[in-house]
């Protein structure tokens, strides 16, 4: 099996399942390999909800700006959507469908989730792990 494909299965521990309380999300911002072979930063917001996770990239379909106005903070004032904080655009936490905004109608990029051992892993992408040479 081809390197890139082993990678595509390979489960990646972004952090435990309570270091993110229900009903708030967190960013992170991880080192995902280009189909080049090129490094880059990859932003993703991981939401709690109860026992269900739910990622995305973090980047406003509008314009491409992160989603948080401050560090963490991406959650509209009732709690319960995602905001961008630039224009003020709201997305559906389980599917990230802009519901009102600029963007409205259009969808956040989903980032495959999975839970592993108490651990939130993003799945189905080839990151660069920690340790790993800068090569």
């Amino acid at each position: 099996m081809p390197e890139h494909a082993t990678q595509l299965n390979t489960a990646y521990a972004v952090c435990g399942f309570n270091d993110i309380p229900t009903q708030r999300a967190k960013g992170f911002v991880l080192v995902i390999i280009d189909e080049d072979g090129r490094r880059r930063p990859w932003p993703i917001v991981v939401v709690r909800w109860g026992r269900r996770v739910f990622g995305y990239l973090n980047k406003c379909p509008h314009n491409q700006v992160h989603l948080d106005w401050e560090h963490d903070q991406f959650l509209d004032p009732t709690g319960t959507r995602l905001m961008c904080g630039k224009h003020g655009s709201t997305f559906e936490l389980s599917t990230g469908r802009c519901v009102d905004g600029p963007c409205k109608g259009r969808e956040l990029t989903p980032v495959a989730l999975t839970l592993v051992d108490g651990e939130i892993c993003v799945t189905g992408v080839p990151l660069v792990e920690e340790g790993d040479d800068a090569s």
